[in-house]
This record gives C-alpha cells, structure tokens and sequence, in this order.
C-alpha cells in the first residue's frame, strides 16, 4: 500500500529566466490511484443496480471486476510477502473482503475493498508528495550552460558535463548551471531556494555560486568547484532518497511487533468465528463479526506512523541546507541533551584575518601604509597568514607594490625589496631574537588577546605589528545560546588550539566549560565522559581532527562547506552551508517529528481499540468498521506529512527557545 522515493528522470529544457516550477506528480500517473479510480467508477455502477433489485447478472460482473480492480496489487503484494513468511496486513484486508462476499455480503466486502483502494491511493499520493517537495529542486538546475573554451570560444553542454576546472558564462536572467567561484563580472543573485535569503545577493570576483540560482541583470564568469552530481542541490535529493531507504529505531520496533500482532488478531478471528459455531450460533452473522474484528483490529494505521513524520522532517531539513543521512539519526537528533563544539572552522569561519594594525609608534606609518608594505612582501607567499594579509589590503582597496627579491624561511617569515625597501614580516621573536623592543610587548599584548601576532620590520627596524585571528561566525552566539535552551545543559568547547585563544572565544559565545589544546583521542576521551553520565552527545565538527569523536558521539554533525572529506564520511548530519543556527532548528524539527509519532500512535491505538471493542461488544456494522479503520490510517499518512512545508521549518527555528 506504501510507495518509496525513486531517483528522478533527467531533468528537461530549462526556460531561460524563468523561475523553475515545483514539480509535481500527476495524480493519475500513479498506479495507486488509477486502479483505486476504476474500482470506484465500477462500484457506483454496480450500487444503484444491486439497491434497485436488478438480477444478479447485471451487478455480478460489475461487483467482481471492483475486487479485481481495487484488490489484486494488494492481494499479489500479500501473497508474496506471504512466501518471504511475512504476515502482510493488505493481505488480510483482501481476505475479509472476499470472507464478506462468500457469506453473502457483496455490497460490503465491495466497500471494503473500494474504501482499502482509495486509502491506499492517498497514501500514495502524500508519500509522492514527499518525493516531489525533494525531487523538485533538480528542476531548479538548468539543462544546459555556456563553457568557454580555451580559444576564447563559447558552447552550450548539458550541464552533468560539466568538470571541475571549467568556466562557464552566466549571462543575465539565467539559472547557474554548477556550484562555483565568480571569476570575472558583478551581479545580484537570487539564492532564496538554496539559502533562503529573501533579498538578492551581490556576487563579486571571488564569491560562492550555487547551482540552480538566479542570476539577476550582470553577466558572471564562473569556475565550476563542484562536479554538478556533487552540487549542493543534487547531495540534498541524494542524501534523502538514501535517508528514505532506512527505518528508525521506533519503526523498527513497531515492524517487529507488527508480525507478532498480525498472527496474534489471524488467531483471534479464527477463535472469534470458530467457538460461537460450537456453541450453535448462525454462520454467517458469525463469521461477518469475525471479519470485521480482522479488519478493524488490523494495524495499518499503526505501521504508518512513524516514517511520514521523520522523511517529512528529513526532506524538509534538507531543503534548508542540512543533510541528515538516515530516520534513524532524524529520530537520534530529537534525543539529543548535550552539545560538543569544534572551535576552528566550527564556531569561527576556519579562514584567519587580520583583525589588528598597530604601527610603532616613530615608524612615520599610518595603518593603510604599514598594511600595503606588509602586503607587498607577502604576495608571493602561499601561506595562510600571507593570504590573510593580502586579503585585508585588498579589502582596503589599497595598491600593493611590487615585490623583488622574495625569500621566505619556514617558522620565521619572509623578506622582500618593496620600493626600495626590504620589509621582512614574521614571527616576532624570531625576528626581534629575544630582544626587548616595544615591539614585544605590543606582540606580547596581542597575543594576550588570542590573536597571532605578525611583526613588520623595515631596513632591520621594527614598524609594526598585525594582529591575526580567525573570525567568530555572526551567528555563533545565537546559536550556541539556543542549543543551551534546547538541551537544558551547558555547551562545552574541544579543540586543539591553546588555552588561551579558546577561553577568549568561549567567552564571546557563552561557553564555560572550555577542553583545549585536545588531541583527536582527547576529544573522544571527553564525549565518553559525557556519555557516562547519562548523557545523549552531539558533537559538531568539521576537520579530520573531529572525525573520531564525531564516530564516538550519540549524533555527529559536520560543517560542510570546508568540512573534510572524512568528517563529511563520518558524521550522521551535515551543514551544507555552515550555518550554525540551522542546527538548533533541526533538533527542533526532529522533536516535532517525535511528538507526531506519538500523536500518530495515539489515534492509531485509540482507532483500533474504540473499533475493536465496539465489534466485541455491540454489533459494529461492516462498512462502519472499514471507514473508521481506513480512516485513522489517512488521517495518520496525511498528519506525518505536515512537516513537509516551509512553515514547519520556520515554527522550529522560531520556537527552540521553548
């Protein structure tokens, strides 16, 4: 009765400029439904022949072609589960349907099977529904791009063509064919069915493009970054229909339970029809009750409670930049009641920067100019500390002069001629060699700080001093501040920096329980700590260092935009743009999804018993009994997929402080 996500067909001819359409489903082009459709038109044919007397063979065949109709998918579905020794709840539904018919009862079992057709023809369509709200963001990536070639030429490919490497044109109103890198152009780009931004972006040399946005009124060359089956939307669609293929703990017990419960209510039946017989009760008031008690007692509503809220929320996270692998980490994420963070790369941007420029004072610089010599002597150098400064003189708009005479020594810094002069830029105690400059002890102040210190030096005399630090993410407080409020416990900080550098930026976040200058055993060795106490860990990392711990952890997340290889293998989650306050918001959405499993098995319980009892008890009519049985379980199917809009996401991200 159920249907599973397929991997989509290649998408078709993109309109140039146009907004992509959500894709959808045809009703009818699910076979569900179609054969669910037939069994109906044939028994409101049937109906008013059999009420108004007609002979037999006119409503007959009608009424035989409906159990065909509504009731064969089921029924083989049944029969060869039955061969694999697995009780298939469809099966018994068919049963009882033709139990009715052989005692009489053809307008009922009809019903019976007409009602079990359209039920399982809406479950059909919400679980494609499902597939679609996933599906639909390939429709965002336009079928073809324009590369240029390496004669200066240009030429339309498909866009699963495109290579690491190559550079494509965007020209304006277009889709982005690939993830990648601006090279050459300035544009606004709308990013809102990646990112979710309303407003559109501007896109410079040396910006992030995602696949499937809009490009606005400026032209844009772009490097591709990204083999277009790894673009971020095509590892959303992956990593959910892979998430689709797996079951949760809570399903896994109600399977388990579901074969043990199907042979208990087959023996009930059998018991409920065989000893009223031997106490002389008519046959076939007698087997009706039974059937209906089999249909009633049976636990459709029960085995679909589960996985329609947690592939909603998984499908739903995914839509929002987070790929949660499985149901199962879907259902861990709720249960989650510590937090274990990485600091570099995790709650910082993982790319240093300057964040200080002191001249010394007699050194006739200003800041500008002490940054623009610095940078001259560093532009050939490929270090990070070297970009770092580059960067910031960029960021300036600052003119940087050409370099000559370039040496650089690992561990102390490097030299060069600029305008005459030779600037050397470095560690400050190996260039000041242990002296006892004013220079030091700006250095020394620095540091202090958690920043890098880089000393500047000209014709031999200390200038200046830059301060160096990677950057706090912006959303960094707010999001540690509402994992707090969601776990009900403090946040503890693991990394392998120095003590110093990570007390001060536990400070700006909120953190007081601080682990640093860890080693990847030191990291597991703390979330072991935390286990032992009782608690569920999450750990959210991003480096090679974090992959063990991430492994060790109840829940590991990795930040995915710079996240390595190995910690991306290895977490259960990733955060493909590395935005911190999606985290909190998916725990929030995966307990949503827990409470509705268990609003979900709460009808279902209350449905079957109420139901059950009444056919004990009293007299419960057949039809009566297939509507409240078919019933909770589209009521169930239709309440999981709740968590498939947009506003389920945002009720989460607005309602984690509570």
């Amino acid at each position: 009765m159920s249907s599973t996500l397929t991997r989509p067909a290649p998408v078709g001819e993109a309109v140039r400029g146009a907004v992509a359409p959500r894709r959808s489903t045809r009703i009818f082009a699910l076979p569900e439904v179609r054969w669910a459709a037939a069994a109906l038109v044939l028994f409101l044919i049937a109906l008013p022949l059999y009420l108004l007397g007609a002979p037999a063979w006119a409503w007959g065949p009608l009424f035989a072609l409906t159990y065909a109709t509504g009731g064969w998918e089921p029924g083989w579905a049944g029969l060869q589960a039955l061969r694999e020794k697995t009780l298939d709840v469809d099966l018994l539904m068919v049963v009882a349907a033709l139990g009715a018919a052989a005692i009489g009862q053809v307008l009922d079992g009809a019903l019976l099977i007409v009602i079990f057709a359209t039920s399982g023809a809406l479950e059909g369509i919400a679980t494609a529904r499902t597939a679609d709200s996933v599906r639909g963001l390939l429709d965002l990536a336009p079928a073809a791009a324009t590369r240029l070639t390496d004669d200066g030429g240009e030429e339309s490919v498909p866009t699963e063509q495109l290579r690491v490497g190559d550079t494509v044109l965007v020209r304006p109103g277009e889709r982005i064919g690939a993830d990648g890198r601006v090279l050459e152009g300035a544009s606004e780009v709308d990013q809102a069915t990646i990112t979710g931004e309303p407003l559109p972006v501007t896109k410079e040399a040396g910006d992030e493009v995602f696949a499937g946005t809009l490009n606005g009124t400026g032209a844009l060359r772009v490097k591709v970054e990204r083999d277009p089956s790894d673009s971020v939307i095509a590892r959303i669609v992956a990593m959910v229909e892979e998430a689709s293929e797996t079951k949760a703990p809570t399903q896994l017990f109600i399977e388990k339970v579901e074969q043990r419960y199907s042979l208990g209510m087959v023996a009930a039946t059998v018991a409920l029809f065989a000893l009223p017989l031997l106490f002389g009760a008519a046959l076939q008031p007698t087997l009706l009750r039974a059937m209906t008690f089999m249909i009633v007692a049976s636990p459709c509503a029960v085995v679909l409670a589960t996985m329609p809220p947690l592939l909603s929320a998984i499908a739903n996270a995914g839509r929002h930049g987070v790929l949660v692998k499985s149901a199962v980490v879907m259902e861990r994420l709720g249960q989650v009641d510590a937090v274990a963070l990485d600091k570099t790369g995790t709650l910082t941007e993982g790319t240093p920067r300057v964040t200080d420029i002191r001249p010394l004072t007699g050194s006739g610089l200003s800041e500008r100019e002490l940054l623009r010599l610095a940078a001259a002597a560093e532009h050939p150098s490929e270090h990070p500390l070297a970009r770092a400064v580059v960067d910031a003189a960029r960021a300036r708009e600052l003119d940087i002069p050409l370099a000559e005479d370039f040496a650089s020594a690992p561990g102390t810094g490097v030299t060069a001629t600029v305008a005459g002069r030779v600037i050397a830029v470095g560690s400050p105690a190996r260039l000041l060699d242990g002296g006892s400059h004013p220079a030091a002890a700006v250095a020394a102040g620095l540091e202090e700080e958690g920043r890098t210190a880089v000393l500047v030096m000209a014709d031999g005399t200390p200038v200046g001093v830059l301060g160096i630090a990677d950057r706090l993410r912006e959303e960094a407080a707010t999001a540690t501040a509402a994992l707090g409020r969601l776990t009900g416990a403090a946040l503890m900080l693991v990394t392998g920096d120095n003590p110093r550098a990570a007390a001060r930026l536990a400070g700006e976040v909120g953190i007081t329980d601080v682990r640093a200058g860890l080693l990847p055993q030191d990291k597991v060795a703390a979330v072991r700590e935390l286990e032992r106490s009782g608690r569920k860990v999450l750990v959210v990392g991003d480096g090679v260092n974090d992959a063990p711990a991430l492994a060790a952890a109840h829940t590991g997340i990795a930040m995915g935009r710079a996240g390595s290889d190995l910690a991306l293998e290895t977490a259960d989650a990733v955060v493909v743009r590395d935005e911190l306050a999606t985290i909190p918001t998916v725990i929030a959405l995966s307990r949503r999804a827990r409470r509705l499993v268990v609003q979900n098995l709460v009808i279902a319980g209350v449905f079957i018993t109420g139901l059950v009892v009444w056919d004990l008890v009293g007299t419960l009519p057949l039809p009566l009994g297939v509507a409240g049985h078919e019933g909770s379980t589209a009521i169930v199917g239709l309440n999981g997929l709740r968590l498939l809009a947009d506003s389920a996401w945002r009720r989460a991200r607005t309602g984690y402080g509570r």
